[in-house]
């Protein structure tokens, strides 16, 4: 028997896109909520003061949370949960990258509040109802339907914040979304083609970004792809290559973005041989014959951090994450993760070498 069938779900949210009109979006947000939110709980990373002050300019915050750290751990994310009972906050405002809507999230989670996520990365964390926290070394996710912002608010000057580097790590973490979506559980052909179009508008955006930091057009392009690349993530779920990071960076403390920047390219080295598709649409994209060689070569040519090694991860560590990569490891990844390939594949990306 022949014929397309799939089972795809597609996460409602309310996107407004404007450069320069992020505060003014975000009252607008506010005013769309029913009655409207009158009692806010802003978390804006310290870095952008600027935009959260505006925002307060905007809407009625009633508390601020400034203390945010990557990974989410559990701590902080009970003090944030108090904080906002307490302060009988309505909805909450995030400003920052996937640590601040993490945050935001973990109280949507426990309070069913209202989140308007302003992203100041390309993390993409805004348009997934994935949420995460760390305690004891170990990263915990899973998925609720509270968590995903009700709206999202882009302003590509607000990646402005982001030093270069950071920026096209940021924006390579955008690639992974697409990436390991196309051979996530949940791959269907309506993520492929959101994926595929994110990486059209990802790569040539962050190659122009990394020759003008200050190109703006590149920016509003790389954060149009990173939210087509997330909007993907979230349909298809969480692949080997998210598994893996969220081991490493819950049991390293090592930088996101650049985490995934790094590992891409050996995950793709491993499936690709058994995923024609996704081959065939990450070459494309690339230009380049060869997918995971092409993602090795991008993340050199934008400058990106080129091992786990470099990043801080112990050599020990190799051996020691195998065992929870393959407790979480999907059993649809197009290559079964065994001992033998994870250990391999972990071994090149903390020495940095060619994925092939």
């Amino acid at each position: 028997m022949t014929g397309m069938r799939f089972d795809h779900t597609t996460l409602g949210q309310r996107i407004l896109f404007g450069s320069g009109q992020a505060a003014d979006n975000v009252r607008l947000a506010a005013e769309g909520f029913g009655a409207g939110a009158s009692r806010i709980l802003l978390i804006a990373d310290a870095f952008a003061a600027e935009i959260a002050d505006a925002v307060v300019g905007k809407v009625a915050v009633v508390a601020r949370i400034s203390d945010i750290v990557q990974h989410v751990p559990a701590g902080n994310a009970r003090a944030a949960v108090s904080v906002a009972t307490e302060s009988g906050a309505d909805a909450v405002v995030s400003i920052g990258g996937g640590s601040a809507v993490g945050l935001a999230k973990i109280i949507a989670r426990d309070l069913h509040l209202p989140v308007i996520a302003v992203p100041t990365t390309f993390a993409g964390s805004e348009a997934t109802d994935v949420w995460g926290q760390t305690e004891n070394n170990r990263k915990v996710t899973g998925s609720d339907p509270h968590v995903l912002p009700k709206v999202v608010v882009y302003d590509a000057t607000l990646s402005r914040s982001l030093p270069g580097q950071l920026a096209v790590a940021s924006g390579l973490n955008a690639v992974a979304h697409a990436v390991d979506g196309f051979w996530a559980p949940r791959a269907d052909p309506i993520n492929k083609a959101l994926g595929t179009e994110g990486l059209r508008a990802l790569i040539p955006g962050l190659r122009a970004l990394g020759a003008d930091p200050d190109d703006l057009a590149a920016r509003e392009q790389t954060l149009y792809g990173a939210y087509l690349a997330a909007v993907a993530f979230a349909s298809a779920g969480s692949g080997l290559h998210h598994k893996i990071c969220h081991v490493l960076g819950g049991a390293y403390g090592l930088s996101h973005s650049e985490t995934h920047a790094i590992v891409l390219a050996y995950v793709t080295a491993l499936n690709a041989p058994a995923a024609a598709d996704a081959a065939q649409r990450i070459s494309q994209a690339l230009g380049k014959p060869d997918p995971a060689t092409g993602l090795f070569e991008l993340r050199r040519d934008l400058g990106v951090v080129g091992s786990l090694a470099e990043l801080g991860m112990p050599e020990s560590g190799i051996d020691d994450a195998v065992a929870p990569i393959l407790a979480a490891a999907p059993v649809s990844n197009p290559v079964p993760a065994t001992e033998e390939n994870i250990t391999a594949l972990l071994r090149k990306a903390w020495a940095g070498e060619d994925p092939t």
